[in-house]
């Protein structure tokens, strides 16, 4: 029992030991935690341009002056009703 004498931990060894145990594991479960939505997050590097449609095409050319309202509204039918099939 005399070897035991000299390493007796005291109340503020028992709290530092249990402070530094509680912030090793929140230290470990954050790296977990970062590492996981690191990995599971999309790449903002593979995001594809969103092609405009014929309508959206339309409508700048109008709009920059290309084309008067009329021709726009009748292209716009000819859009929207398809390609007419000759019979």
């Amino acid at each position: 029992m005399m070897f035991w004498y000299d390493h007796d931990v005291s109340g503020w060894g028992w709290f530092a030991m249990s402070a530094g145990m509680i912030l090793f594991w929140a230290l470990i479960i954050t790296v977990v935690v970062l590492l996981v939505r690191a990995l599971n997050s999309p790449h903002g590097h593979t995001h594809t341009p969103a092609v405009p449609t014929p309508e959206d095409i339309l409508r700048e050319r109008l709009a920059r002056g290309e084309i008067d309202e009329e021709e726009y509204r009748r292209r716009l039918t000819a859009l929207r009703v398809g390609p007419l099939t000759k019979t």
